[in-house]
């Protein structure tokens, strides 16, 4: 049984004749009612008592015929929704993303895609370093916004980020002026070190000659506690640009590039490569393209795979 068939079927019904469904259908009689006979013998009972030149819908055919318009105005009830979908999206995205792009990126990225989208709900899943890349690839998030690189091959990467990951530090702190600082230069001062993710494991190598005379204070796991920490005096931390240029700009901490080489760091969109992209998700890969060409020079954004 298929749609075709019970088209026919339903215009036999209509029309009341087999020859004027014919016409109707662009086919021959004897294709008609070749259908109207396999429809018949996989229900295991007639549907039309041939009455002379008259047909008339026998029991069994009229309760079919209920069915079949229901069948039919279904497939076009999904047709139209699926038409719609294409004129006003809607659905839901999931975005897996850290604390820190939740509150500096992502609330004007989703602005800008709800006034596109205003049917689309937008769900953040926050989590972190490996997991983001985890809950793409397994499904549970349908982007990631994560800091490269993402060696994943059953991934598509789009970069969309890059500014410094620079010390920080009260204004007013013996090394808010300087321009750069070695690792050596920390050993006397409190440090407040990234729990976890790709920051933390490039400090360590930064780091790492000099991991014995280190005096780490705390580890923290979230951007505002280390802001608030350090503005309270109980060290100097880490943190990319990006992350803490507001408090620069009212003066309130320093930012202070590594050295003997800035710390430079790249952020980029992740999603699966054999996902179909709805006309949805297409959109939020643009508005993530567009608020990355509206940044700074200071965080200048650059696209590309």
């Amino acid at each position: 049984m298929d749609l075709d068939q019970l088209h026919t079927f339903l215009e036999i019904v209509r029309l009341k004749s087999f020859s004027k469904a014919a016409q109707t259908c662009f086919r021959t009689q004897p294709a008609i009612s070749a259908q109207v006979r396999q429809l018949e013998q996989e229900l295991n009972s007639a549907l039309f008592d041939r009455l002379g030149t008259r047909i008339a819908l026998t029991p069994a055919g009229r309760i079919f015929a209920d069915y079949a318009f229901q069948i039919l105005e279904l497939r076009k009830q999904a047709q139209d929704a699926i038409n719609e979908l294409e004129r006003a999206p809607r659905g839901e995205l999931v975005i897996a993303a850290n604390e820190a792009t939740c509150i500096y990126v992502l609330p004007r990225v989703f602005s800008q895609y709800k006034e596109n989208f205003p049917k689309v709900q937008l769900q953040v899943e926050r989590s972190y370093g490996t997991r983001i890349v985890d809950a793409v690839v397994e499904n549970q998030a349908d982007f990631g916004i994560t800091q490269l690189p993402v060696a994943d091959k059953r991934l598509q990467v789009v970069r969309v980020f890059a500014d410094e990951i620079k010390l920080v530090a009260p204004v007013g702190h013996p090394l808010a002026s300087r321009e750069s600082v070695s690792a050596r230069e920390l050993v006397s001062f409190p440090l407040l070190l990234p729990k976890s993710g790709t920051t933390r494991t490039r400090l360590n190598e930064w780091l790492d000659t000099l991991e014995q005379d280190l005096n780490v204070s705390m580890e923290l796991d979230a951007t505002e506690m280390i802001k608030r920490f350090v503005l309270a005096g109980l060290g100097l931390s880490f943190l990319a640009s990006a992350h803490f240029q507001e408090e620069v700009d009212s003066g309130k901490l320093a930012g202070i590039s590594l050295g003997p080489e800035r710390m430079t760091r790249s952020v980029g969109l992740i999603y699966r490569k054999d996902k179909a992209l709805s006309k949805a998700a297409l959109g939020f890969v643009q508005v993530i393209l567009d608020h990355a060409e509206d940044e700074p020079p200071v965080a200048k954004l650059t696209s590309g795979h």
